[in-house]
């Protein structure tokens, strides 16, 4: 009976808790609707609805022609509200819908695709990614025709997000001059460093949280509209810039070297032209633009032979010489202390004038002479760094500049035998840029301007931000000295170590350098080449330096390995550059003369029609092809289509060298030419199968 008690008390106990926990669940209720309500409500609103950022425009980088070198393209995800449409539209549309999406993406069939959209309108879906794969604008509008679609958002529920993609029109050209920057904002080149310019300023959006846990943007009158970046404009040349970078891979494929820098400026303004730098990938195959040598710490090293100038530029202030003094460099070896310093040419060169010293590069001519007069003032010679500007970095326009690195008199690491090291380009460092900078003084009549990259930061026509010409330093040295100097790079390519690049139609002025790479403390037969100077010689117009690390083969030195590549980029800029070559404009006006057409053989179509059409000359309409023939009938200019797509060799007859170049280059053909003007004639026929390796030799006129 006890136990029957017991039993019915707990139960009881258990059925009075319940009545009250269930009695105190509306009284709950009503508190949380009433009394807590807006702040639940509120909670929710904040949970379900967010004001996320809605990324800018990112701006775009130009060549300094105008040309595009990097965008943003948009790009869109297409997503769904099944639930938008009104039952009439969806029945009547979906069957040609799914048979649209299967037909385009082609990765399920129309029937899936239905049964997809359907189910989810069934669930109460109100967001489905209906494909993975981005579409691009073109086809974003088709979409927006489809049944359904065309109702738009709020009719029939299609959602196209966009996705921008940084695209570069040049592929690889130029890509780590351009260079890139991540979702962390860290990266490299004119994409990271003007990178606060660029990226414009992020807008707000109002988004709704949705099933699975995305967001999909909604309208709300209190959105803030992303600002688009501002674009950025380069002194870049693409033409250049595309000679360059085939010239230096050529010849690295043909050395299997380390890695090689091309820049090229213009002496006047310090405006860059180009800047090329390939390195071989880590696998070992091919090469590409993994780091900025010419400018970025990497490519700070010792460098050679080209430093002689700055040397022979202290020994010529101090008036501690001439020209045609003699110096005896005996044997080709000489001892400073308890190092010997020697001459590339065993057996030395024996008693020769400064001059010469100079043009062969004697190593024990320059140190003994910078020995001689200096040993005594290691600063005074090392204070003409700061006198020509070679002390500091030049605050260039991209991240990552190297600073030069000079040892100084006095310190624990510097020797007797530093300054005879130094002047000749060793125990010291300097980037590309930088041995350029100095060139290029010496062919501007002694005036330093900085190298620059930018020239403007726009947005439509307004300019935010300009730079121009800047001058380091008025004077490097005496107008005497400068004069000198100028005889001497002339004179290493008229008879020097750089002889082998000398030709009859222009001269260049430059230096070859040679210098031993230092690995583990010790100094290898590994080298780093280089060549650094200008053109024309006698009205110069363009400076350059070209330097490739750790060449193989046999004469691995900066006359054999770096001078050939800037005679090639040379070549082929005094070819195309009217203002250079005289002769082609007087070929031109010529033939004007004798026709009552333009001069107009062939060419890119739409650039031909916006010449005639600025003329005012009739033309037969312009065909899609990109590249055309010209015909002058009568009065009249007919069009011919000149196919260059096809798997053959194009015919090129009829251009100009820079559009030849520009077709057969990126087919992978290698040209040779001769001559001046417009290609006359071509070594292989037009409709010839391409092969691996195919020359062919262009003959101008």
């Amino acid at each position: 009976m006890n136990i029957k008690r017991s039993i019915v008390l707990r139960v009881r106990v258990v059925f009075i808790l319940i009545a009250l926990a269930t009695a105190a669940i509306p009284i709950r209720i009503a508190k949380i609707q009433v009394e807590e309500g807006d702040k639940w409500r509120e909670k929710a609103q904040t949970i379900n609805f967010q004001y996320r950022e809605v990324p800018a425009t990112r701006g775009n980088i130009y060549a300094g022609d105008g040309s595009l070198l990097a965008t943003s393209l948009p790009f869109y995800r297409v997503a769904l509200d099944p639930t938008m449409a009104k039952k009439s539209l969806f029945d009547s549309g979906i069957d040609s819908l799914a048979n649209h999406l299967s037909a385009y993406y082609r990765d399920k069939s129309a029937k899936a695709y239905k049964r997809m959209i359907t189910d989810a309108r069934l669930e109460k879906k109100r967001y489905i990614v209906l494909n993975r794969r981005q579409v691009g604008y073109q086809d974003m509008q088709k979409m927006a025709e489809w049944p359904i679609f065309r109702e738009g958002r709020l009719g029939g529920g299609v959602l196209f997000e966009k996705v921008e993609k940084r695209y570069r029109p040049f592929n690889s050209l130029a890509s780590r001059t351009v260079g890139f920057v991540n979702e962390d904002e860290y990266g490299a080149g004119i994409e990271y460093s003007f990178n606060e310019y660029l990226k414009g300023r992020d807008g707000k959006a109002l988004f709704q949280r949705i099933a699975g846990g995305g967001w999909k943007p909604v309208f709300d009158a209190e959105d803030i509209k992303p600002e688009d970046g501002f674009d950025v404009i380069t002194t870049l040349d693409v033409n250049i810039q595309d000679v360059a970078e085939t010239a230096l891979l050529r010849q690295l494929e043909d050395r299997d070297a380390a890695f090689g820098s091309v820049i090229v400026m213009e002496v006047k303004t310090g405006k860059i032209k180009a800047i090329a730098n390939l390195q071989k990938n880590k696998n070992g195959r091919g090469y590409g633009e993994n780091y900025n040598f010419a400018i970025g710490d990497q490519g700070n090293t010792e460098p050679g032979s080209t430093f002689k100038l700055f040397s022979m530029l202290a020994l010529l202030e101090e008036n501690k010489v001439s020209l045609e003094e003699k110096i005896e460099t005996g044997n080709g070896a000489h001892r400073f202390y308890n190092q010997v310093m020697r001459d590339a040419k065993n057996g030395g060169y024996g008693t020769i004038t400064i001059r010469e010293a100079f043009e062969k590069s004697s190593n024990v001519a320059i140190s003994k002479l910078v020995d001689m007069h200096f040993g005594s003032s290691p600063s005074k010679f090392l204070g003409y760094l700061d006198q020509v500007g070679l002390r500091e970095p030049f605050d260039f326009q991209l991240a990552g500049e190297g600073k030069p690195f000079f040892k100084k008199p006095g310190e624990k690491d510097w020797y007797g035998t530093s300054l005879p090291w130094i002047s000749i380009g060793y125990e010291s460092k300097l980037n590309p840029i930088h041995t350029l900078a100095l060139y290029n003084a010496v062919a501007n009549e002694g005036k330093m301007v900085k190298p620059y990259l930018i020239q403007a930061i726009v947005r439509g026509n307004k300019i935010e931000r300009q730079w121009d010409t800047e001058v380091i330093r008025k004077k490097i040295a005496s107008e005497k000295t400068v004069k000198q100097l100028q005889e001497l790079l002339e004179g290493v390519v008229v008879r020097g170590t750089a002889k082998n690049i000398a030709n009859a139609e222009y001269a260049i002025a430059g230096k070859t350098g040679t210098a031993q790479k230092l690995e583990n403390g010790r100094y290898t037969k590994r080298y780093y080449t280089s060549f650094a100077g200008y053109f024309p010689a006698d009205r110069p117009k363009y400076s350059m330096i070209v330097v490739i690390d750790s060449p193989t083969g046999f004469a691995a030195y900066g006359g054999d390995v770096s001078a050939p590549v800037f005679k090639e980029i040379a070549d082929k800029i005094y070819a195309v550059d009217l203002e250079l070559n005289p002769s082609s404009q007087d070929l031109i006006a010529s033939e004007e003369k004798s026709s009552n057409t333009p001069f107009v053989k062939a060419g890119k179509a739409d650039e031909i029609h916006q010449i005639l059409e600025k003329l005012g000359v009739p033309s037969a309409p312009v065909q899609p092809e990109e590249w055309v023939k010209v015909v002058a009938n009568q009065n009249q200019i007919n069009w011919k289509t000149n196919d260059t797509d096809a798997a053959t060799v194009p015919d090129v007859s009829g251009l100009s060298l820079r559009d030849a170049l520009f077709i057969l280059e990126n087919k992978g053909i290698r040209v040779n030419y001769s001559g001046r003007g417009i290609v006359k004639s071509q070594s292989l026929n037009p409709g010839t199968p391409l092969q691996s390796n195919t020359i062919i030799k262009l003959e101008l006129g």
